[in-house]
Formats: structure tokens, sequence, C-alpha cells
């Protein structure tokens, strides 16, 4: 079984700045880091693999840097990895960038029958690239998931977190499976992961590599654009301050949503 791991390079959201008078992030000397959602990806991956055999393939996008996030997912215990990288690639929205990672995906041998994803990046915050993959694949749809059965038959019984409760699913296969954090605990670098990463050869696939002309990705190939960044100036929001003993201050506000009328009348 092959099992392929999308994974992304972000900012440090501690440190991310924005530029005062031209609304942009501010990336030079901020770190860069694994997207967090993505490593509970990797260690289901991870956990499948080392359960019921087989290999794992990380993915990612980005510049030449972002090669770093790859060699931090083979020292945590993934087989290989594949850095797609081109100029062409730059300014993609997730439409263009679920195409190029769906077009790698479908490149990799053996085929996979799995594909994973953190449920969404802690810059974008769209969660959209993993159900974009799915879409450009034609393959099952399975979004945060915190549990995975084991493959078996040409299916694969999961269970979805929703805001209230819990849905058990049985899918076909292949799919694309986007976790939650409580699926897991990401493990640590091993000693022999971290030696392995420092010398693995990472291939690097560029648009031509993949097929894809530079009108198909990047900014020439995303409907959609980031036209400007800011910080939401902080502003009152309205509301009426009162100092009276709890019992009284508990009365004036039950009477304020009655009059209002957000609260009928007993």
């Amino acid at each position: 079984m092959h099992y392929v791991v999308c994974i992304k390079q972000v900012p440090d959201v501690a440190t991310v700045r924005i530029h005062p008078l031209r609304g942009t992030l501010i990336r030079e000397g901020v770190p860069s880091v694994t997207n967090p959602f993505d490593l509970y990806a990797i260690e289901a991956a991870l956990e499948l693999r080392d359960a019921y055999g087989g290999k794992i393939t990380a993915v990612t996008m980005g510049p030449p840097q972002a090669e770093a996030v790859l060699r931090d997912a083979i020292a945590m215990g993934v087989d290989d990895a594949v850095l797609l990288s081109d100029p062409a690639f730059a300014g993609a929205d997730t439409l263009a960038t679920s195409f190029v990672l769906a077009r790698a995906i479908e490149r990799l041998e053996p085929a996979a029958i799995l594909v994973f994803a953190g449920k969404q990046a802690i810059d974008g915050d769209t969660g959209q690239v993993g159900p974009g993959i799915s879409r450009r694949l034609g393959w099952t749809q399975l979004t945060c998931i915190d549990r995975i059965g084991r493959p078996d038959g040409g299916a694969i019984e999961v269970e979805r977190l929703l805001d209230d409760g819990r849905e058990v699913l049985e899918a076909r296969l292949p799919a694309v499976i986007t976790v939650v954090k409580d699926i897991n605990e990401p493990r640590l670098p091993s000693l022999r992961g971290l030696r392995r990463a420092k010398t693995a050869q990472i291939p690097i696939w560029n648009a031509d590599r993949l097929g894809l002309s530079e009108e198909e990705v990047g900014l020439a190939g995303s409907p959609t654009q980031v036209i400007k960044v800011f910080t939401p100036t902080a502003g009152s929001s309205g509301g009426e301050m009162t100092e009276a003993p709890a019992h009284e201050a508990a009365a004036i506000f039950v009477k304020w949503l009655e009059d209002n009328r957000i609260l009928k009348e007993s």
C-alpha cells in the first residue's frame, strides 16, 4: 500500500508581522515550520504503515526552501519525499495548489491508495486544499477525521468529528483524508530518522515534469487573488458597564434581553 501525505511550509504565526504601508506579510527573517495540522496527518500515515505495511511519500509545493519540511517528515519516519517547485507555481490559490498536488499524486509509483492532509493550514485557514485534491483526483473525500480503521477490501472505516457529535463512515478507496488534531500525538524524530533526513535525495518536480503549462498554475491559474492583508483596528463594542452587585447585575441583564426581544418574558 502506498500512502501520500501533503504537507506545507508556513511562517511561524507567533512572529508574523504586517507591513504598515503595503499591508502585506513581512516574511523576511520570519522562521518557517511545518504546518502543525500536517504533523497529525504524517503521524496518521505512519501509524497505518507501521500496523499494516506499505510506504509513505510526503509531497509539498513551494520554493526551494520548502525542502526543509520534507526532511522533517523523513526524520519522523516517512519513506520518500517529492518537492514541487517552480517559479510558475508562485501566487497559487487553493484551486491551483490542489491541481498541482493532484497531478503529482497521479504520477507517483506505485499508485497511492490514501492521501492524507491536515484539515487546514494556519497561514490561510481555508481548509480547501484537501477537498480540492479529492475533486481533482475524483476520489472519495473524508474530512475532519479523528479515527481511521484498517484499509480492507477496497474500503475503509473512519470516524468523523462534527460540531455536535461523531459520524462513523465506511468509504470506498482510494480516498483523500483530512485529519484533526484529536486523532493522535505526532511522534518526535528518531536519531536514525534525523541521519537519513540529512542525506536523503529529494527530487524536484517542476511544471514541465508534471505536464502543466504556466497558464494552468500559479497566479495565472488562480481565479482568486489576495489584494490586501491588514490588521483590523480595535474599536468599541458599544456595550454597557455596571458596578452593581451580582444579583442586581443579573436582573439588569435579563431585563435588557427582554427589552430587546432576545429573551421572552416568562
